[in-house]
């Protein structure tokens, strides 16, 4: 261990998995766990899309692909953005990678090195601080407050930016929050950004299909202002129930497209071929399943988030996007991570501690509504005997 470079010490990890592998241990031994922790569709990938994919390996597509990507997944991506944004992108500036993580990896190395900082949402996915910290750069916590719906507010973020700041990271609608930023808040972000051309922006928009209530999902593509600078995240896992394939994609500005390639081919040299046929089919088919799973977690959480708040010393805002509720348990009296392990070893419910994604998280907790109606009521009503 000593013998390893000090970066590794710096390297996080993301507490879903650990949680994950916690409650299968229990389950292994026979416990009843019903896992809200972790952030997984649980319904099947659509049937056409996995055709696609053995069909693809059928047709012999077992070799390498073009480091950036099949030109006919990027023309789809492109096709996808242009349909669902209003905007028109390149496909050459469309970078295939195995996995949403990949290109919030390649942003935050491009530009995060000692003496640099990198602005992140907190709370906020964890591996954002992991990775700001692993490459050096000094990590900025951007607040995100409950009273505020757990939007950022743009000028308070504008007030961060200094002269070492390097990337801005943007999450929209957001893990762990489920909160989603209105307009006015990235419209004055936008403009404000006008006096910081030295800042790039990383826009995490992976769970923009999944929003409730009448709220707009608002990309950061739409801004002509910003697109110089602006690298946009979004991939197939949550949209599409594909987690396990580990699909994503980034789209990069034009002078940022060749070190992004760069940086896919001494890493991963190219996504697995049949899996991009997957991809293609899943932009192009049928989007019925995606719409039937989206309305079926706008039913869990409202019910999800009422039930939270029927729980002595639990309160919990409404859910706006993704498929979480972040429930404060402050007045548990407990700490976030005492409460995590009580219910798991108590209750036999899987949940994740808000202070695993960032100090902010620290009093709240984090339930996942990615799971079935039975079971979410069922859990519920564990936690509220356990509690």
């Amino acid at each position: 261990m000593t013998d390893m470079a000090a970066a590794m010490a710096r390297l996080g990890t993301e507490s879903a998995f650990e949680v994950l592998a916690r409650a299968q241990a229990l389950a292994d031994q026979g416990h009843d766990i019903i896992n809200l922790g972790i952030g997984q569709p649980d319904v099947k990938t659509p049937p056409h899309i996995v055709e696609a994919a053995v069909r693809a390996l059928r047709d012999g597509h077992h070799g390498y692909t073009p480091a950036l990507g099949l030109p006919e997944l990027r023309q789809a991506v492109a096709a996808d953005i242009a349909k669902r944004r209003g905007v028109e992108v390149d496909p050459g500036n469309i970078l295939i990678v195995p996995g949403g993580k990949v290109t919030m990896f390649f942003a935050i190395l491009m530009f995060g090195e000692a003496g640099t900082e990198i602005i992140y949402p907190n709370p906020g996915f964890p591996i954002y601080q992991s990775v700001i910290n692993f490459s050096g750069a000094k990590a900025v916590a951007m607040p995100l407050h409950e009273e505020n719906g757990f939007s950022f507010q743009a000028d308070e973020v504008l007030g961060l930016i200094t002269p070492q700041t390097r990337l801005i990271i943007l999450n929209s609608p957001a893990n762990p929050t489920s909160g989603v930023v209105p307009r006015d808040q990235i419209e004055r972000l936008v403009e404000g950004m006008e006096a910081h051309p030295h800042v790039h922006i990383l826009s995490d928009e992976i769970y923009a299909r999944m929003i409730y209530g009448g709220r707009e999902h608002v990309s950061l593509l739409e801004f002509p202002s910003i697109r110089g600078r602006l690298i946009l995240l979004d991939g197939f896992s949550k949209t599409y129930a594909m987690t396990g394939w580990r699909l994503g994609y980034g789209v990069w500005p034009a002078a940022l497209i060749d070190a992004a390639t760069r940086l896919a081919i001494n890493c991963h040299s190219c996504v697995h071929a049949p899996t991009q046929f997957a991809g293609i089919a899943a932009l192009q088919g049928p989007q019925d399943a995606v719409d039937a799973m989206v309305a079926n977690f706008d039913k869990r959480r409202v019910l999800m988030v009422d039930e939270l708040n029927k729980i002595p010393g639990i309160t919990c805002t409404e859910s706006a996007g993704a498929f979480y509720a972040f429930a404060n348990i402050s007045e548990t009296g407990l700490s976030s991570l005492a409460i995590q392990d009580k219910l798991l070893n108590e209750a036999g419910v899987a949940t994740l501690s808000g202070a695993s994604f960032g100090h902010m998280g620290e009093g709240y907790l984090r339930f996942s509504y990615a799971n079935s109606t039975d079971n979410i009521k069922a859990a519920l009503g564990r936690i509220r005997e356990c509690l």
